[in-house]
C-alpha cells in the first residue's frame, strides 16, 4: 500500500538493543564456524551474524546451543537468500532458519540483497513484517539496499527498515546511503568493516594506531562507531576476536576521524548491488 503519514520506524528500539561490535561467520562452515562461535560469545560478543546463503546456520546454531549464555543476552541475525526472496516464501525461509538455528525467533531479519530487476524486495518486506507481527523476528531489515531501495519500501509499506547492513569502511564510507539512513530513519551495520587490500595497512590508520598504541584494525572499528555504525567484523582467531571487541575502549579525537573520512574513495568501490544475484 502507498501510505502519506510519517513512515513508523524503529530505528532507535533496534540502536538501544544493538552490541556495540557484531562477530561475523562467513565464510566459515561446520566445526570451525562451531568454535568460532563459542569463541567469540566467550570472549564477549552478544551480536552474532550469519545468513542462510552461507551454509552455516546449523553450526551457528550448535555454538548457540552451548555457549551457556542466555539466549536473552544474545543477538542473532540472519538473511533471506535469493532462492526465497525469488519463491516469495518469507515465512517458510524464517522458519527454516529457526530450525537451523535452533532459535524460537531471530531478532534481525534482513533481505540479503535488493535484486531490483525482480521488483519483489517490497513484498518481501512486506511478508516479513507479518513474520514480526507473528513474534518470529524482532526487528526487520535490510542488506545492501541504495536510497531509492529504501524509498520503494517505505512508500510499499508505510515502514522503514530497522537496518540497512551495507559493505563500509574508510576507503568506502557510504555518504550519500548514510545520510539516506538519516533522513529515512534507518541505523546503519556495517560489513566487511577493515576494508579489502591495504586498508588496515594505509599510512593514516598505522599512524593514529601507532600513535595511540591500539591496532589498526581497532583504529577502523572505532572509526565506525564514532560515526555512530555497528560494525560487523569477521574472524577465527581468538585473539583477534578478542582485540576487535576491544575497540570499543578506542576513544578518536575530532582529528583522527576527519584524517579517516579523507580516505573515502567514493560509491564506486561498492559492490554492485543491481546485479541480479539469486545466489
Amino acid at each position: 500500500m502507498t501510505t502519506d503519514t510519517t513512515p513508523v520506524t524503529t530505528r532507535d528500539a533496534v540502536r538501544a538493543a544493538l552490541p556495540p561490535i557484531g562477530l561475523g561467520t562467513w565464510p566459515l562452515v561446520g566445526d570451525d564456524a562451531t568454535r568460532a562461535v563459542l569463541a567469540g560469545i566467550d570472549a564477549g560478543y552478544r551480536l552474532i551474524d550469519t545468513a542462510t546463503v552461507y551454509e552455516n546456520e546449523d553450526a551457528v546454531g550448535a555454538g548457540l546451543a552451548t555457549c551457556g549464555v542466555p539466549r536473552d543476552e544474545l543477538f542473532v541475525t540472519t538473511k533471506l537468500r535469493g532462492s526465497d526472496h525469488v519463491s516469495g516464501d518469507i515465512r517458510g525461509a524464517v522458519e527454516r532458519s529457526l530450525t537451523r538455528l535452533r532459535l524460537d525467533y531471530l531478532d534481525l531479519f534482513l533481505i540479503h540483497w535488493p535484486l531490483p530487476r525482480l521488483d519483489k524486495y517490497s513484498a518481501a518486506f512486506a511478508a516479513m513484517l507479518e513474520c514480526r507481527e507473528a513474534g518470529l523476528i524482532r526487528f526487520v531489515g535490510v542488506s545492501n539496499f541504495l536510497e531509492h531501495h529504501l524509498r520503494r519500501v517505505i512508500d510499499d509499506t508505510g515502514e522503514a527498515p530497522a537496518v540497512n547492513q551495507i559493505q563500509m569502511d574508510p576507503t568506502l564510507a557510504r555518504v550519500p546511503v548514510r545520510r539516506a539512513h538519516d533522513e529515512l530513519g534507518v541505523f546503519t551495520q556495517s560489513w566487511s568493516p577493515l576494508g579489502r587490500g591495504d586498508t588496515l595497512g594505509d599510512p593514516v590508520v598505522t599512524g593514529i594506531a601507532e600513535r595511540l598504541g591500539h591496532t589498526p584494525a581497532q583504529v577502523i572499528l572505532a572509526w565506525h562507531r564514532a560515526h555512530g555504525v555497528v560494525p560487523v567484523a569477521r574472524s577465527a582467531n581468538p585473539q583477534r576476536q578478542a582485540e576487535n571487541l576491544a575497540a570499543t575502549e578506542v576513544r578518536l579525537d575530532a582529528a583522527d576521524i576527519v584524517a579517516l573520512d579523507a580516505l573515502d574513495r567514493g560509491e564506486n568501490a561498492a559492490r554492485d548491488v543491481e546485479r541480479e544475484e539469486h545466489f
